[in-house]
């Protein structure tokens, strides 16, 4: 306790974003925490995009899961992707921010609460190889950990490949993004196994069409999942 008294008066609690000061690690100064846009109330039940009216326990969905069919179960996000969440989002994908993981888990096990079941396994959006020897993590891994760490579930960090290399998609169309994925991910030969009658809920950071969960999806399915949920940190919705 003495330790850990002098190590916070030489290194007091900042927030997450800014320098400000904060009464706890891994936490948001008022200011940014205004600036955060969690997702709460009625939402989208097949890619969490918030919707307008009150939840009143009927599924609802998005005329963009309207317009373009599934193939995932449900689907979550915790964030919308501006301001505050935005900045969460690229700190942990390009900034080495690997710390952010810890309490983005936390809040991405609130959202996911919903989801989580008995025989739940928790599996991350991979990267081709040479995407993650440049960047030396998997961000959607880093996500994945800290939420099976707080939802206490098995987390397969390697169950799928990602067998193309695709071009970064930001500023691609709908219809781009798709083609670019279509077969871009497949079941390791051997721990894929390990997805068979399961029920998965699979983990990236963003999403925006829907291609990259809607691959991964597609490569559970090949593996044998019995259900797929998908779950991204930040959502991209339309005029936010």
């Amino acid at each position: 306790m003495l330790m850990q008294s002098a190590i916070r008066l030489v290194y007091p609690p900042q927030c997450l974003i800014c320098d400000a000061l904060t009464e706890t690690d891994f936490a948001l100064c008022g200011a940014c925490w205004r600036d955060t846009a969690f997702i709460g109330g009625l939402v989208c039940d097949c890619c969490g995009t918030p919707l307008l009216g009150e939840d009143t326990g009927d599924r609802e969905v998005c005329d963009d899961c309207v317009a373009t069919a599934r193939p995932w179960d449900r689907g979550r996000a915790t964030l919308v992707y501006r301001d505050t969440g935005r900045r969460l989002v690229l700190s942990l994908k390009h900034g080495d921010r690997t710390d952010l993981a810890r309490p983005a888990g936390m809040w991405m096990a609130q959202t996911a609460r919903d989801l989580i079941g008995d025989d739940t396994v928790i599996v991350p959006v991979p990267l081709h190889w040479t995407r993650l020897l440049r960047r030396k993590y998997n961000q959607g891994a880093e996500l994945a950990k800290a939420l099976g760490h707080v939802m206490e579930r098995t987390v397969l960090p390697d169950a799928l490949l990602r067998i193309a290399r695709t071009r970064p998609l930001e500023g691609h169309s709908r219809d781009q993004r798709f083609a670019a994925l279509q077969d871009a991910m497949r079941p390791h030969p051997k721990r894929g196994a390990a997805l068979q009658g399961k029920h998965v809920i699979l983990v990236d950071d963003v999403m925006t069409s829907g291609a990259t969960f809607a691959a991964a999806t597609e490569a559970c399915r090949a593996a044998g999942a019995r259900q797929i949920d998908v779950l991204a940190l930040a959502r991209v919705v339309k005029d936010a």
